[in-house]
């Protein structure tokens, strides 16, 4: 039997209950379904029992709805379950027990959501997981250990959200990770071995962020065979350090600054809105010339300073032999 406001086909294998204005999940779902399309509903919740005996199900799509909450155990039923999709609703947080039972997801989709944080917990069971979309949510902290079960993962989105650093841990077990996209977010800092890890990455995007330099060991610890870097939209200070630091990335085989040309300062005041690419070896230049100017003002009032003591102890010396000239023979 299919629900009655949704369409079913191949012999109900495939449920389309789109945009029905659905509330909850239909109660008469076929046990033998393996896609279930309930995007662009009015679902809030979802229940305990909403999939109960859908053993089949291995694609459930979700997305644009007004899900705030997953209730505990609610999706502990689809074991053989693929792909979840819940984009564009309003989670604030995700059940501790969200992944148990989920061992064969392969792609989890949490776009344009609310989440704030990331638990230790949340994803613990998704060890076959090769897409995590975490991308345009609120998300500002995330567990060191909330990754450490998705050793499969291959693509990492976390675009759009308010992380203010990269720090060491946080992607300690993600060797086989290629793509990690981490634009438009805040981060000003990457600790020195939060990349070491990532020996298949492809692709690491950091554009739209707050950094004004980088240290070109972190990015040395990058051994791939090729990885391209985007680096545009940040807060960049130029300097001799910066132009050095991404001269040496250029001479790094195996890493590609894709967006060099488009990377503009942002201080200090007298380079704001010049590209870095534009400036050459200027920045050098001119911090070598001030190096010279002050080393050559330095070692002139050091040699004045010489030839005013030499002048002052001949003077000296001249006073004393006119001195004992001018005193009478006893």
């Amino acid at each position: 039997m299919c629900p009655s406001p949704c369409l079913c086909f191949q012999s109900s294998d495939l449920v389309d209950c789109r945009a029905r204005a659905l509330v909850r999940v239909p109660p008469s779902v076929p046990h033998g379904t393996w896609l279930l399309d309930l995007r662009g509903n009015s679902l809030t919740e979802v229940h305990s029992r909403s999939f109960v005996g859908l053993w089949s199900l291995k694609i459930l799509l979700m997305s644009n709805n007004s899900i705030q909450t997953l209730q505990p155990q609610s999706l502990s039923s689809l074991q053989f379950l693929e792909k979840l999709a819940l984009s564009f609703n309003q989670l604030r947080g995700l059940p501790p027990d969200f992944s148990q039972s989920l061992s064969s997801l392969k792609e989890l989709k949490l776009d344009h959501n609310l989440l704030l944080h990331l638990h230790s917990s949340s994803l613990r069971d998704l060890e076959n997981l090769r897409k995590l979309d975490l991308s345009y949510n609120c998300i500002w902290t995330i567990d060191v250990g909330a990754f450490s079960s998705l050793t499969h993962l291959s693509v990492l989105n976390l675009e759009g959200n308010r992380l203010n650093a990269l720090t060491d841990g946080l992607l300690s077990r993600q060797e086989s990770l290629e793509v990690l996209l981490l634009s438009h977010n805040n981060i000003s800092l990457i600790q020195t071995q939060a990349l070491a890890p990532l020996r298949s990455l492809t692709l690491l995007s950091l554009r739209g962020n707050q950094l004004e330099h980088i240290r070109f060991k972190t990015f040395l610890k990058l051994q791939t065979t090729s990885t391209h870097l985007q680096m545009s939209l940040n807060r960049w200070t130029c300097d001799c350090e910066l132009q050095r630091d991404f001269s040496k990335i250029s001479y790094v085989r195996h890493l590609h600054v894709d967006d060099y040309q488009d990377i503009v300062c942002h201080a200090p005041e007298q380079q704001a809105g010049s590209s870095l690419a534009s400036m050459d070896s200027q920045l050098c230049i001119a911090e070598t010339a001030s190096v010279l100017v002050i080393t050559i003002t330095v070692m002139l009032a050091v040699i004045g300073a010489l030839v005013k003591a030499e002048r002052n102890s001949k003077k000296n010396v001249q006073t004393v032999t006119e001195d004992d000239s001018e005193r009478p023979e006893q």
